[in-house]
């Protein structure tokens, strides 16, 4: 790579988020990271980050609105270069069951979870398209391919992402741009790990044939894979990275 090519990362704070911005630091790439504009520990992150070694640019975005998105990538292309590689990582959960579900809690995660994959790929898909060269990686989910209790508003969300993967991959494949879904399982972020052992011992562990949680440095590693030269014949895929809990 003569140039470090620029990857933005949505939701880049994150337990999963944080793992793929240092693994895509380590292989090489420039590392863009959108946080929460109401996130005050930003300073900080950065701050430990570049202790770690990572040179990180943070950018505040809503991921939910789209003119903040076209603000964000504006900001990114004029201080580090065009989005070469994206990474729709963000994401939110508001679970209850149907009967409970309210339209504030349904909005949430639908605007936070998909219509942000829409915004945040509309402003950095014409330059990739232009150039001849791209990488759209959507981060969906297992429920998104067999449903969850209580994830009416979560599920379908993260299905959503792979029809948005699916339609847009036929449009910009003769362009050199691959738009590709990855499905993880429970991975050992801060949030899983938080439930309580003996949930994840009689509720989680038994449903995952490798009878244990992810890595999030193995999902970080499927999507270096699919920004890499090499994986230019994948596209319109959707991977799954779930210990084989749910096979396709």
């Amino acid at each position: 790579m003569t140039q470090k090519r620029v990857v933005l990362v949505t939701g880049g704070m994150g337990g999963l988020g944080e793992t793929i911005c240092t693994k895509m630091a380590d292989a090489g790439y420039k590392v863009a990271a959108t946080y929460s504009p109401g996130n005050k520990t930003h300073d900080d992150w950065v701050a430990q980050m570049k202790k770690r070694g990572y040179d990180v640019l943070a950018v505040p975005c809503d991921v939910a609105d789209y003119d903040s998105c076209q603000v964000c990538v504006a900001k990114i292309q004029a201080d580090v270069g065009p989005v070469e590689i994206l990474v729709n990582n963000a994401g939110i959960t508001r679970d209850m069951t149907f009967k409970k579900m309210d339209k504030v809690n349904w909005d949430a995660v639908l605007r936070t979870n998909l219509d942000s994959v829409f915004n945040m790929t509309k402003p950095v898909c014409d330059g990739m398209v232009d150039r001849g060269w791209g990488r759209i990686i959507n981060v969906s989910s297992v429920n998104g391919s067999k449903g969850a209790f209580g994830q009416t508003n979560y599920s379908a969300a993260k299905a959503g992402m792979h029809g948005f993967t699916k339609a847009l991959a036929l449009e910009v494949a003769k362009k050199g741009v691959t738009v590709n879904t990855i499905s993880p399982g429970y991975i050992a972020t801060k949030m899983v790990t938080a439930i309580p052992q003996e949930i994840l011992n009689s509720k989680i562990l038994p449903q995952i044939p490798v009878g244990r949680l992810g890595k999030p440095e193995e999902v970080a590693g499927l999507i270096i894979y699919l920004a890499s030269e090499e994986a230019a014949f994948v596209t319109g895929a959707n991977i799954a990275i779930n210990g084989g809990q749910h096979m396709q």
